[in-house]
């Protein structure tokens, strides 16, 4: 069992949160608000599920996972720094900039949201992953029988193990896509996915799978 700061109580976070608490984990949320309403909701939902202010949520975790809308992420993760400091962080953020005809990637080609996120936190251990999918994959990623993909990448061995393993207890197959850099990838193929479910008239209820030939 690992305790898992989940930073963020959206949708994304709600259903990691879930997954992982069903899984077996130990899960704290943090929230600005962690009385409100809205995190009252969440915790029943999720047994044995905590919540704290989102300093206190990362100093008690062994992990977190940062599940910030991306124009909060400047502001709120450089407060957690220490906190973080020596521990897997995994990002399942996406550098999205809101134009008029819809999301488009405000980072790419010789940078990422990812290697963003390690300037912010500086200490921390940190794992691009859990975000090249929906939240509705994350709440039941099989599809037809098999485990959808989910791709991670980072450059702390052991971070990364931790990455692997809980993208496996979430249900998706984990797939290592190399050091931190590749997170310019994987943010591409996020963009990807939500073109076709937004614009390209999927809907939400599908996710990527990895074939393999012999």
């Amino acid at each position: 069992m690992t305790r898992i700061a989940i930073l963020g109580t959206g949708p994304v976070g709600a259903a990691l949160g879930a997954r992982l608490a069903a899984a077996g984990h130990a899960i704290v949320f943090g929230s600005r608000e962690p009385e409100g309403a809205k995190v009252r909701a969440l915790l029943a939902r999720i047994p044995g599920a905590e919540a704290a202010a989102p300093a206190a949520a990362a100093a008690g975790a062994e992990a977190a996972i940062l599940a910030l809308p991306w124009d909060a992420v400047e502001t709120a993760l450089p407060p957690l720094a220490g906190a973080l400091a020596g521990k897997p962080l995994l990002d399942a953020t996406n550098p999205l900039r809101r134009a008029a005809d819809g999301p488009h990637l405000a980072l790419g080609f010789d940078a990422s949201g990812g290697e963003r996120v390690q300037a912010l936190a500086p200490g921390a251990k940190v794992v691009k992953a859990f975000n090249t999918t929906g939240f509705g994959a994350m709440e039941a990623p099989e599809f037809e029988g098999r485990p959808s993909v989910m791709f991670y990448c980072g450059d702390d061995a052991g971070a990364c193990e931790t990455a692997r393993a809980l993208i496996a207890d979430v249900g998706f197959e984990a797939v290592h896509a190399g050091p931190l850099s590749a997170a310019r990838l994987t943010e591409a193929h996020a963009m990807l996915w939500i073109h076709l479910a937004y614009r390209g008239g999927m809907g939400r209820d599908w996710a990527f799978a990895l074939l393999r030939r012999g």
